[in-house]
């Protein structure tokens, strides 16, 4: 679904807080249900931030989808009429969907402010289209090579470049430090 161009008149957006795991049921239900309970001039969007995230184990790289706000989903709709009370349905139907602990804020939730919101799809923004590597690494970090021609020699890392997923690192080749670039599943670090 595409984010909405101009917020619709009386929409604010909430925090939910929702039990651990169950944040993509609580935003399906919700997208599911909404028309169906007559709610579509109440609930607008519902946001999952997620980021795809990379790791190597037993010599195989593998990627899944890490929450950026484990148990938390973010939904804009119109939860306050115009003398500033909660309205009924839309507030049952959200607080009642399956997994959702409740509003963020309690039984009267101030509503997130748009700065707050802007970070949110920023970082969403930011995550689309890309794999951050599951362990972040340091200039000066000693690694183990874990996959390629230098499989199992350590080296240290030089450069970073999380832009594109590489880090230059100096191997001990003969006696010689040689710059190679690999990419971050193929090192893991060294535990003392």
């Amino acid at each position: 679904m595409s984010a909405p161009i101009s917020a619709p008149p009386g929409a604010q957006w909430f925090a939910l807080h929702t039990l651990s795991g169950q944040e993509p049921k609580v935003k399906t239900y919700i997208e599911k249900f909404k028309a169906a309970e007559e709610l579509d001039d109440f609930i607008f969007e519902v946001l999952l931030p997620t980021e795809t995230v990379s790791e190597v184990k037993a010599g195989k790289k593998s990627s899944k989808v890490r929450k950026l706000y484990p148990g938390y989903v973010f939904i804009s709709m119109r939860l306050y009429d115009e003398n500033g009370l909660v309205m009924n349905k839309p507030w049952y139907f959200v607080k009642e969907a399956a997994g959702v602990i409740g509003f963020v804020g309690g039984d009267h939730p101030a509503a997130l402010r748009q700065t707050e919101i802007d970070e949110i799809k920023s970082r969403i923004e930011a995550a689309t289209g890309k794999e951050v590597p599951k362990v972040q690494y340091e200039i000066g970090e000693e690694v183990k090579i874990t996959d390629g021609p230098f499989l199992n020699l350590n080296g240290r890392i030089d450069e970073i470049d999380p832009t594109r997923g590489k880090l230059k690192i100096s191997v001990s080749i003969f006696g010689r430090f040689t710059p190679v670039e690999l990419e971050y599943w193929q090192v893991q670090r060294i535990t003392d």
